[in-house]
């Protein structure tokens, strides 16, 4: 197989592993279809069948397993099931923080079996942890916005009181916590701050406050990128986040690709300093008070919009991390500009709200969808995903009022069952992986 002009070794399968419970995420969807278009054999941890990832064309086989992190020892034994499933070392690429933190602290014994980054073992909890985040800020001279953690509700007024509102409040650990609170929420005055913090409270959830940067059209951007073994940081990607679900504090509903190089370059610098290496997904936000890019959120692994990005040798992120890992070289290229990205399912919802506020207007938002490039859901060549989600989120708005915010717990029995790329599942089974670059030490330990 090729991207662009360059030949690529694609023996080598990929496992597409996720604990959140979220069964409308759809960055795990991206690296399947990126990879299995490609030729690769790519397996993915998933909800349950019915789950819209689950039924890509492009997987040749599906693991229907959610168990939870902490149960460190259930979780390294599954992985291990998996591996003997596939019968040959893996390339493992995580799509949340949970993953991404489980691999760098108990990752030890899951090498002989799958290639990941390597990076120091501490690291990835302390750049997903939203306080130690603001902490590692302050050592590195790194701008971002105040931020505080409130030890009763008088310090979260008195907080408020002194940073203005509106504030943003985050879960400080957003990767342990569901039962229905946001990571990230806008708080607008004291009588919401109130009732955020006894949520948190009676949750036991650890909440940290932050000032609110002003934003507007262009403020706020996104940084993806894949740091190898020498924390070199290529390919870097920069695009402006255009609306987001929550509005203006949660995930990419429409997202444009725009090459910034002063904003690349700081943050390539950053990553260097750190000693990070993998994939990761940055939220940024310009400052027009004094002109610098504030970090907001740092989060350790594949961004769930990295399908908006790719270069002119026509390499994206979740291919640049198989071809690190199984010893291959990235080919050279430089950003494609303009490209735009639309979440199907929560773009309409951004759009309404931000209408609803008098930012956007019907017309503004249906000239946007015209412009589109990418989306998180549809594709011809691979229709099932898309229906399931139309499905699901139809049944979610038809149950919610009934059922409020209940989630059904997912389940930890390891289930595995075949996927339909059976072409991909043969090609794996009878040809040699690459030998992995930054890991040969210890697969052959």
């Amino acid at each position: 197989m090729t991207s662009g002009e360059y030949p690529i070794d694609t023996t080598t399968p990929a496992v597409v592993l996720k604990f959140d419970p979220n069964v409308m995420h759809h960055g795990g969807l991206g690296v399947i279809r990126s990879l299995g278009r490609k030729g690769v054999a790519v397996y993915g941890v998933h909800e349950g069948p019915w789950a819209p990832a689950a039924n890509s064309r492009y997987l040749a086989g599906r693991c229907f397993w959610q168990p939870s992190p902490g149960d460190v020892e259930r979780v390294l034994t599954g992985l291990l099931r998996l591996a003997e499933h596939i019968g040959r070392p893996s390339v493992l690429i995580t799509t949340d923080d949970a993953g991404a933190i489980f691999l760098a602290e108990h990752g030890r014994d899951l090498r002989r079996s799958f290639l990941f980054p390597d990076p120091p073992s501490d690291l990835p909890r302390r750049l997903a942890g939203k306080y130690s985040l603001y902490q590692t800020c302050l050592e590195l001279g790194v701008p971002c916005p105040r931020a505080a953690i409130p030890d009763s509700l008088g310090d979260a007024l008195e907080f408020g009181s002194a940073a203005g509102y509106p504030l943003v409040a985050k879960l400080t650990t957003p990767w342990t916590m569901s039962g229905g609170l946001r990571s990230t929420s806008v708080v607008p005055g004291p009588e919401e701050l109130d009732h955020v913090y006894r949520r948190c409270e009676r949750s036991g959830a650890g909440l940290m406050l932050q000032e609110f940067i002003p934003g507007g059209q262009g403020h706020d951007w996104f940084f993806h990128g894949y740091c190898d073994a020498n924390s070199a940081c290529r390919p870097a990607f920069t695009g402006v986040k255009e609306r987001s679900y929550p509005a203006s504090a949660g995930l990419t509903s429409r997202g444009r690709s725009v090459a910034n190089d002063k904003l690349r370059d700081e943050i390539t610098a950053l990553l260097a300093r750190l000693g990070y290496r993998g994939p990761l997904d940055l939220d940024i936000r310009l400052d027009a008070r004094d002109g610098r890019y504030h970090l907001l959120d740092f989060n350790p692994r594949l961004g769930a919009q990295f399908r908006i990005f790719r270069d002119t040798a026509g390499t994206d992120l979740a291919l640049a991390a198989y071809l690190d890992l199984t010893g291959q070289a990235i080919p050279p290229g430089e950003q494609v500009s303009e490209r735009t990205f639309l979440v199907e399912n929560y773009d309409p919802i951004s759009a309404l709200a931000n209408w609803r506020h008098g930012e956007l207007g019907l017309r503004s938002w249906v000239s946007s969808l015209r412009t589109v490039d990418e989306v998180a859901w549809f594709a011809r060549d691979d229709l099932r995903p898309f229906g399931l989600m139309c499905v699901r989120m139809g049944w979610r708005m038809l149950s919610r009022p009934l059922s409020g915010d209940r989630r059904r717990m997912p389940s930890t029995d390891f289930r595995y069952r075949a996927g339909r790329a059976v072409s991909g599942t043969g090609q794996a089974q009878t040809a040699r992986p690459a030998e992995p670059r930054s890991h040969k030490e210890e697969v052959s330990k």
